[in-house]
């Protein structure tokens, strides 16, 4: 009995894997002469709508050329996250100084990256050290004020 219920739920999964695949499968276009790489790429692009996702990831490549080399040397993009880029500085007085300039920031970054959808920045600073692992730790301490004896 569980032999054949195991055989029939198996097909019933390979004859829906193949609808699916069916399905899923885009209509090959028969190409007698070869065609530019960077023609079919684009293509390719536009048909899986994948501007967006390209647009943001040349924003963490090319951020040195987005936002200039003095600036890039102490902050990094971390993440963008419904249209918020989080960005670290590499001190709290840079971050200090990216918060003053963060509607120039965003101005450059989306002129350089129009895919992108980027509306608001976000800045922090570097994290801090923590007291919780190390040699001179207590177990249940409440943190740097109880390390220093």
């Amino acid at each position: 009995m569980k032999r054949d219920l195991a055989r029939e739920l198996f097909r019933s999964y390979r004859s829906s894997t193949r609808k699916k695949n069916h399905v899923i499968e885009e209509e090959r276009i028969k190409r007698d002469e070869p065609e530019r790489f960077n023609v079919i790429l684009s293509e390719l692009v536009l048909r899986r709508e994948w501007q967006t996702g390209l647009a943001e990831g040349n924003l963490f490549t090319q951020w040195p050329q987005i936002i200039g080399d003095e600036i890039a040397e102490h902050c990094e993009p971390i993440t963008i996250l419904d249209g918020k880029l989080t960005i670290r500085a590499q001190t709290t007085a840079w971050a200090t100084q990216l918060r003053l300039l963060s509607g120039e920031i965003l101005k450059r970054v989306q002129q350089s990256a129009p895919g992108a959808t980027i509306e608001e920045l976000h800045v922090i600073g570097p994290s801090a050290p923590t007291w919780k692992r190390g040699l001179r730790t207590i177990r249940g301490s409440r943190g740097p004020r109880d390390t220093y004896g």
